[in-house]
């Protein structure tokens, strides 16, 4: 993708089926979406309302600096942890970032969101990990920064593709995806997770995490090189 003003109407598109999913309220959340080849992020305007959204809001920014390049607006408070991320985890798309309600619960808990059943395991090839708290010292400077990379510590030695979200300790989820409107998709799913295992966590205490064989099928028959899920693509 090289054109910008396509990049910000997709991202503007997403965040609006952010705030369509009901997973954000007021001015809460985040989308955002890159263009590695043009070195361009573009992401939601800090504090404006979505229903007073236009794609000439969304605000592009440097990769590599986070220099404005594009846009009126001042970007999200959180441009830094999307760039960490975009900058750590290699072959994501989009980021989108939400306060909804379980799965920030989780986040507040400072708790990975368990494998409990295979509803999990057909998006996640594990656990939704929660990243460590940060320092004091990492509060008082590059605060948003920092979040992104305890998120990128995290996910060290995991596929951001099979773990497509985590958990900013007592702060809340930030997903990702191909693009910005496949972030918010996994935003949906994540948020639905985290519901299954409170309200799991409400039948039983103590509940028994699924197999390992388990989790490989459900995930791997829906993501893997054999997949069988779905739909062949149609022939030539």
């Amino acid at each position: 993708m090289s054109d910008m003003h396509e990049l910000k109407k997709r991202v503007y598109e997403a965040n609006l089926r952010l705030a369509n999913s009901g997973l954000v309220i007021e001015t809460f959340g985040n989308v955002s979406g890159v263009d590695r080849q043009a070195g361009r992020v573009a992401i939601k305007p800090s504090g404006v309302a979505y229903d007073t959204l236009t794609a000439d809001h969304m605000v592009v920014v440097s990769l590599e600096t986070g220099e404005v390049l594009d846009g009126s607006h001042r970007p999200s408070v959180d441009t830094p942890t999307h760039l960490a991320l975009y900058r750590g985890l290699a072959g994501i798309g989009g980021v989108a970032h939400t306060h909804s309600l379980y799965a920030t619960a989780w986040a507040q808990a400072r708790r990975d969101i368990p494998v409990l059943g295979t509803t999990h395991a057909d998006y996640c090839h594990g656990v939704f990990p929660c990243a460590r708290p940060l320092t004091p010292a990492e509060i008082e400077s590059a605060y948003e920064a920092n979040i992104g990379k305890t998120l990128v510590e995290r996910m060290e030695g995991l596929d951001p593709k099979a773990v497509p979200g985590a958990l900013a300790a007592n702060h809340g989820p930030f997903t990702w995806g191909g693009s910005a409107d496949d972030a918010v998709h996994q935003a949906i799913i994540l948020e639905h997770l985290a519901r299954l295992a409170s309200e799991t966590l409400r039948v039983d205490s103590y509940p028994r995490l699924v197999s390992k064989e388990l989790l490989d099928k459900h995930y791997l028959r829906k993501h893997g090189k054999g997949t069988y899920y779905g739909q062949r693509p149609p022939k030539p």
